[in-house]
């Protein structure tokens, strides 16, 4: 009867002191293993205080199973008991590494090398971990020496005996030891390749920096020499020989498993380099070909094994190229474009679970430390650390970084290291995934120290820390910007006027003066403006870095922010709608056009908000024209009536200018617009909506004003080209045609009369200089051109056509749909057109002939003299008059038998002559391409510079600006113009052969 009592009370025991499967546990303590000590607290305490109570009763029954007779068993039994550092180290470990339990089970003597707790024990360096490996004569042998070693770090790190640094520290010594032994052993199996070279072996990456993981790739790369007398490359051979055998010992599998990979493709030229280069060949390369993040690599790069005094030679000549590296252009974008690559490529089934590459997650605080030091180690030696957090020290005792932020960074990174190294420990495999088994994360919480509920505990610290590193990351590099032109806190250090410039520079500003001026304006002061500016000023000047222009995204904002500062809803909708202050700083930093028009009213940063369908859209044409048109009823007269208008228009083109900008550079939250022709659409559609609408309020003025309610004659404004189109640009005129038709028992001299004077006054209100930009209304396009009367009547027109008309006058008909006016009057206008522009029987040969010799001639006489013909997107060859040109023909020939054609705009008419096979699917998507790009060309020419233009800009920022906008990254100027002459030659050929030649 007692025995159920009594296991009841061990099974609650048991229970009480964690283990998961009390029935289990006590089937083990029972067992002939252990039933010597079952009852002993002490075993029993020290158990519960694991990671994995389980575990570690299985590990060590395993371990006592293993000894050799019954003698050794008890010598650990004995030890066990008596001896508390043993009893700690050896369960531990057992508790949270089922790697390591395998290894003991495997050399069961290995437990000895817990026994010893001497001082110089705690802290091994390189010179002990030799004397370990020591005795190692061949891959396997090394291989258990290897862990060996490992399990005496281990019991420390999970002891607390050492801490996070220093167990990565010892990590680190533990491979450079490692690496000594296996080029020991590579020699040994080849004297004569030894004997005539020099071979040095610099550690890179985590072991570079003296803070390795438990697994981890060991990064190297390999520098040879000949030996005095020897042929250079008989000994770069004999020294790549003996790198790749050093790599396999410590990377291939045997019976005792690997060590681990060691990886050599930071190399030069990377994989595709030779293993092995001399000291000059690794210079003449660092000088001429390496990328950013190659001099970033060697930050960490340290002479480890091999020849250490060539090591050192390397490590001298590579340091003074290092510290110049922030010097290069586009250096910062190059390092967080990186960085946005490496978040990418995670995959999508993973980024939850990811440690190290996820935003907020270790490479964060890696990459933001290093960036930091590039920029300020050229000046400050002290800062030339490749250990994270001695560098993340340094930085903060020299005022770059701030120490309340600093010291934040530095409880996150090892937080996650922490996490890291307890994963990784558990299988000795490399992952930087966090497990998913509750059992797993059980483990992982307990080894952290969260005790009371550890998967729960575990979830809210790890979400905590990566929220820190995630907050911080970016604003590390730009908050102490801000504390250089504010008042500090007691203790705080200042970031010199010296370093604040050099951080400016490595950012893009070209006036870091102009630039310091800026922020103090914006973030000194106690007010609440200058404090909400202070929080997002570190990430406004981020997005600002990443623009061609950063010095005009911070003035802009600084203008915006005196003229809208005091405005409560403006600084709240900055600080908490997500999208609006990312937005503003994409508008303020691509150039002048949406600055310009934001300058006039700046209360239009209010639609950079999140708005009602949760994304920045423009508005369609139904709604603006109902806002202008009450807008002109609400005014006093007809100026007024047009100023509110041109003012509503004015909010509107910023409007879709912000989306299109925002589209095109993409945000955080939402990357860019992967289909350009989509951004052109957009764009052309909103502009022209936007224009129609403003032609109506302004015709419904001018008529309320000078007639009532009720003009004499009927009156329509027919849209032409681009506006006829959908596919105004932001610098475009409005071509129109007028037609009016007197009302029943009005005189004709009467109706004319008005419909004159209304096209003069509607002219003139939209063109009246003031902060509205212009609407310039173009009607040269009708019958007789600049000859030709501003307005006819619709018979008027009918005559005309019927008797009159040329080729280029029923082409230009294709765009003709009524924008403004009486509709039913612009439907009988489109009637009258339709049989011009889509004739019957198609074109005459001699009606194709003459539309050829316009083109031609048009190209000769219109292309500005000294433009390069292959960069206007206009006229050049494979420009927008050559697509235009071609489906316009193609409209004419097939629009009256077949549907599709019949429509204004031009990719649609293709779209149809595809489908139709007037036009191959290639071909057909060839010219759309060259159409989407030269419109896309000239919508970012007016946005950079402000003005309207056909081709690129010679001016080197407001070019890169342009290649920003069509996704180009910095120092692809090149690319984007070779591009556009690739597609431009591409279209012509196949105008060349339809136009020209079908």
């Amino acid at each position: 009867m007692m025995a159920p009592g009594r296991r009841s009370s061990t099974f609650t025991r048991l229970l009480r002191h964690g283990f998961t499967d009390p029935s289990a546990a006590e089937r083990l303590l029972d067992g002939p293993e252990l039933s010597p000590v079952r009852d002993d607290p002490f075993l029993l305490e020290a158990l519960g205080a694991t990671a994995d109570p389980d575990l570690a009763l299985h590990g060590l029954v395993r371990l006592l199973e293993a000894q050799p007779g019954p003698t050794a068993r008890q010598e650990l039994l004995d030890t066990l008991i008596a001896a508390k550092p043993l009893r700690d180290r050896l369960l531990g470990v057992l508790g949270a590494s089922a790697a390591l339990a395998d290894h003991l089970a495997r050399h069961p003597r290995d437990w000895e090398a817990l026994v010893t707790y001497e001082p110089r024990d705690l802290h091994p360096g390189v010179e002990e971990f030799e004397r370990g490996l020591a005795e190692a004569t061949d891959p396997v042998l090394l291989r258990v020496a290897y862990r060996r070693c490992l399990l005496s770090i281990a019991a420390r790190d999970v002891c607390g005996t050492t801490d996070l640094a220093e167990t990565a520290a010892e990590l680190a010594d533990l491979a450079t030891a490692t690496l000594r032994a296996a080029l020991r052993l590579a020699r040994t199996a080849a004297p004569d390749d030894a004997a005539l070279c020099r071979l040095a072996v610099i550690a890179m990456g985590k072991c570079g920096g003296h803070e390795l993981n438990y697994v981890s790739d060991v990064d190297v790369i390999f520098v040879g020499e000949a030996v005095e007398g020897a042929d250079e490359d008989k000994a770069l051979r004999a020294a790549t020989k003996l790198a790749s055998h050093m790599m396999r010992i410590c990377s291939e599998t045997t019976v005792e498993g690997s060590i681990w990979p060691v990886d050599a493709n930071l190399r030069p030229e990377g994989r595709n380099g030779p293993l092995v280069r001399s000291l000059s060949s690794h210079l003449a390369y660092y000088q001429r070909w390496a990328k950013t993040w190659e001099f970033q690599a060697l930050l960490k790069a340290r002479p480890v094994a091999g020849d250490l005094e060539l090591g050192a030679e390397y490590v001298a000549a590579v340091e003074p190229l290092v510290w110049k590296a922030a010097e290069r252009e586009n250096f910062v974008v190059d390092v967080q474009r990186m960085r946005r690559r490496v978040v990418e490529n995670i995959p999508a089934a993973e980024i939850d679970r990811e440690l190290k590459l996820a935003p907020g997650g270790l490479r964060d605080v890696e990459f933001a430390v290093q960036l930091l030091q590039l920029v300020h180690g050229r000046a400050d030696g002290s800062l030339r650390s490749g250990t994270t957090l001695d560098a993340l020290q340094a930085l903060a005792a020299g005022g770059y970084v701030g120490r309340t932020d600093a010291t934040q960074l530095d409880a996150a990174y090892r937080f996650l290291r922490s996490m890291e190294h307890r994963i990784q420990l558990y299988r000795l495999r490399r992952t930087h995934l966090v497990p998913e088994s509750e059992t797993d994360l059980r483990r992982l919480g307990r080894s952290l120290g969260l005790r009371a509920d550890p998967v729960a505990e575990l979830g809210r610290e790890w979400k905590r820390h990566a929220a820190v590193v995630r907050r911080l990351h970016e604003k590390l590099f730009y908050r102490p910007l801000l504390d250089a032109v504010a008042q500090l806190a007691p203790g705080e250090t200042r970031l010199s006027a010296k370093a604040a410039r050099e951080r400016l520079i490595a950012l893009g500003y070209a006036d870091p003066a102009a630039a310091m001026r800026h922020l103090e304006a914006l973030a000194s002061g106690v007010s609440r403006k200058a404090a909400i500016q202070r929080t997002l000023l570190p990430v406004l000047l981020g997005w600002f870095a990443d623009s061609a222009d950063p010095d005009a995204g911070l003035l802009n904002f600084r203008k915006v922010s005196d003229a809208l500062g005091k405005t409560p809803w403006y600084l709240r909708l900055l600080r908490d709608e997500g999208a609006a202050a990312e937005n503003l700083a994409r508008v303020l930093s691509a150039g002048r056009l949406a600055p310009d028009l934001l300058m006039r009213a700046p209360e239009a940063v209010a639609l950079l908000g999140d708005g009602e369908s949760g994304r920045l859209e423009p508005r369609t044409r139904g709604p603006l024209e109902q806002e202008i048109l009450a807008a002109v009823k609400r005014a006093g007269g007809a100026v007024q009536a047009v100023t509110a208008a041109r003012g509503v228009r004015r909010r509107e083109l910023f409007r879709t200018a912000a989306v299109d900008i925002v589209g095109s550079y993409g945000t955080e939250g939402q990357p860019a617009e992967a289909d350009q022709g989509a951004l052109v659409d957009l764009v052309g559609g909103a502009v022209s909506d936007l224009t129609a609408a403003t032609l109506a309020g302004t015709l419904h003025a001018v008529v309320r004003e000078g007639w009532g309610d009720a003009l004499p004659t009927r009156f329509a404004v027919i849209g032409m080209g681009r506006f006829g189109g959908h596919e105004l640009g932001y610098g475009s005129d409005a071509d129109v045609l007028f037609v009016h038709e007197p009302r029943e028992g009005v005189d004709e001299r009467e109706a004319a009369d008005a419909a004159n004077k209304v096209v003069s006054e509607m002219r003139r209100l939209l063109q009246i200089p003031s902060a509205d930009p212009p609407l310039l209304v173009d009607a040269d396009l009708r019958p007789e051109g600049k000859s030709g009367p501003l307005v006819r009547t619709l018979k008027s027109y009918e005559a005309y056509y019927r008797r009159w008309s040329l080729v280029w006058e029923a082409q230009a008909l294709l765009r003709a749909e009524p924008v403004a006016g009486e509709e039913e009057l612009g439907r009988r206008f489109i009637a009258l057109a339709d049989p011009l522009r889509y004739p019957a029987n198609g074109l005459s040969e001699e009606a194709v002939r003459e539309i050829r010799r316009l083109k031609a001639r048009m190209e000769a006489e219109r292309l500005p003299r000294g433009a390069d013909p292959k960069l206007h997107t206009k006229l050049g060859p494979g420009g927008l008059s050559d697509v235009e040109w071609t489906v316009q023909l193609l409209q004419m020939r097939h629009g009256a038998s077949t549907a599709g054609l019949r429509t204004t705009r031009t990719r649609e008419a293709l779209a149809a002559a595809r489908a139709a096979g007037l036009i191959t699917q290639d071909d057909a998507a060839t010219l759309d391409e060259a159409w989407v790009l030269a419109t896309r060309v000239r919508n970012a020419v007016m946005l950079v510079r402000g003005r309207a233009g056909d081709t690129f800009p010679s001016d080197p920022r407001e070019l890169v600006a342009v290649g920003r906008y069509l996704g180009y990254g910095p120092g692809r100027v090149g690319d984007m113009l070779d591009d556009y002459r690739r597609t431009a030659r591409l279209a012509r050929g196949v105008v060349d052969e339809l136009f020209y030649g079908g």
